[in-house]
């Protein structure tokens, strides 16, 4: 389990039985509605190990080993020194009885483990990329099965890559949780063939970026230590920007900021230097695994404009970031056998439609499920969600908590950004099956399970989908795998039927601010806010009055 303390963000867990099968996984904020549960009182993963627990019908007595994606004892040296404390920390249970083992896992190497045994590959180089672990900020991996991982290669804090990033993301005015606003600004300077100032150093194969630690790392650093870091160092990028762009901030609201040159600049030079450190990090991990196959962790890894530009064989898994490092712990302890298989990402709760007299679905007509007719709707250019059975994990929704529409104008994608109350410049992901993403978009072998790699698109796709083609000629695709979302295949089959392009514009089932619905309560409550026209939940389509015809 991942039980970051107090401040910190993105609690989760993760149960796996005695042959590393993933039971259950779920995210704390899809439980406690506080995005990222960041915050004193919700980054204890309790509702979310609450309901791995109750998803395996066990309790937590059954539990033999509760492992955490954090070495908390040279973190908080002399803090939660008693084992039954530190379980109890870790998982928001008390443990008056007998005390599971509790292993503590260094963060990257959780990392690592989530992202290699999550893939399809049998060995791997595995590239994690962060703002920090307990001394590192990047790391190189070599993975197989058989045999224990190797740490090939660390960075210090000193060289952050996420620091880097956070500090441009601060600079627009946006909390360093929210780089993928940063990364959608970016765009606009790709787009318009900025040139950018290079602001990382790679000769003699190390990574320098232009702005190193206002101090030197020495020994292991406890959490004290490491936050004054952060803040220094991101202070330090945010002048750098300042200097590079001329400004301190944006000079216009967060709806115009593609219109502010010096905001697009620095949004741009920060992605670029994400992009050559990725690249140059992606050549170190082969050649120092001796293999191809290469694996992306960390919150670095959920930048899909870098991961896009990689060549080869790459995987992310659904969940890159922090919260993955509860995956990453349990596997450590309790690797999976080797299937030849990605994971499946539906871990998450399951959604139980209630019945047509439920107090909550009062005002809303309700209907059984027809793909013809939710087909027609869309066709009919509305906007709807589905919220179908167990939630996908990670921060990309993957057709069982989405909102969908129709892309065929430029016009739905203003619509369904008005609809999420996001920035109108904000990007959108079509989904489709393999066959027909190849004729819309570069093929990517893995990057597309989970929505986590940006393509370029192909002028068909300009022209059937132009709703979900960034500014830069991208796009974030989705293949779905047959059977993966039986309502969204239904209607990617129906639209075929009536000979229309068989892609959907595909986004998170959330509102601004929100974490994606979880429950079947979360679904109609966001549902009921945010102007949808129609909601696809487990059998039913719900309409609201005002809306049917």
């Amino acid at each position: 389990m991942n039980a970051p303390p107090a401040g910190w963000h993105d609690a989760a867990a993760c149960l796996v039985d005695g042959s590393g099968n993933v039971i259950a996984y779920s995210e704390q904020e899809r439980h406690n509605r506080v995005r990222h549960a960041i915050g004193d009182g919700f980054n204890k993963p309790v509702g979310a190990a609450r309901f791995c627990l109750d998803q395996a019908g066990i309790t937590i007595d059954d539990i033999d080993v509760i492992a955490i994606g954090w070495n908390v004892d040279q973190m908080f040296p002399g803090f939660l020194a008693d084992e039954r404390e530190l379980a109890t920390h870790a998982t928001g249970f008390d443990f008056p009885g007998r005390l599971p083992r509790i292993v503590r896992v260094p963060h990257h190497e959780a990392h690592a483990a989530s992202a290699f045994y999550a893939s399809p590959f049998s060995e791997a180089g595995v590239l994690v990329i962060d703002g920090n672990g307990e001394n590192e900020s990047t790391s190189i991996w070599s993975f197989s099965y058989g045999r224990a991982p190797e740490l090939k290669r660390a960075w210090p804090r000193t060289a952050s890559l996420g620091y880097a990033y956070d500090g441009a993301s601060e600079w627009l005015g946006f909390h360093h949780l929210n780089a993928g606003k940063t990364m959608g600004l970016a765009a606009y300077g790709r787009a318009r063939g900025l040139s950018v100032e290079t602001l990382l150093d790679v000769d003699g194969g190390d990574l320098r970026p232009a702005v190193p630690s206002l101090q030197e790392s020495h020994g292991q650093a406890t959490i004290d230590e490491i936050g004054r870091h952060y803040g220094a160092t991101v202070a330090a990028w945010r002048d750098l920007y300042s200097k590079l762009a001329g400004a301190d901030g944006p000079t216009v609201p967060v709806h115009r900021l593609p219109e502010d040159p010096a905001a697009v600049l620095v949004a741009y030079t920060a992605q670029r230097l994400i992009e050559d450190a990725v690249t140059f990090l992606a050549s170190t991990a082969r050649g120092l695994a001796g293999v191809e196959e290469l694996c992306l962790a960390g919150g670095v890894a959920l930048n899909c404009s870098a991961n896009g530009v990689l060549p080869g064989p790459v995987f992310v898994p659904p969940v890159p970031h922090d919260a993955g490092v509860a995956l990453g712990a349990a596997w450590t302890v309790c690797p999976p056998k080797r299937t030849g298989e990605a994971m499946n990402p539906y871990l998450g709760e399951d959604v139980r439609a209630p019945g047509a007299a439920h107090p909550e679905t009062s005002g809303l007509l309700r209907t059984d499920f027809d793909a013809d007719q939710v087909t027609d709707l869309l066709l009919d250019g509305q906007v709807g969600a589905v919220a179908q059975g167990r939630a996908e994990i990670g921060p990309r929704a993957l057709c069982h908590r989405s909102i969908l529409a129709v892309p065929d104008t430029a016009d739905v994608h203003a619509r369904v950004n008005r609809i999420k109350h996001r920035e109108r410049w904000r990007p959108f992901a079509g989904v489709t099956f393999a066959e027909y993403g190849a004729r819309l978009w570069e093929r990517q072998e893995h990057l597309s399970r989970y929505m986590l790699g940006a393509a370029r698109v192909t002028d068909e796709a300009r022209r059937v989908a132009p709703g979900v083609v960034h500014v830069d000629g991208t796009t974030r695709p989705q293949v779905l795998a047959s059977g993966a979302a039986p309502a969204v295949e239904a209607v990617l089959e129906g639209l075929a039927g009536r000979g229309a392009p068989p892609v959907l514009l595909n986004t998170s089932f959330n509102d601004k601010g929100e974490p994606i619905v979880n429950s079947a309560t979360d679904a109609l409550a966001a549902f009921r806010s945010m102007d949808l026209d129609f909601l696809v939940m487990d059998q039913a389509l719900y309409r609201k009055a005002s809306r049917a015809r």
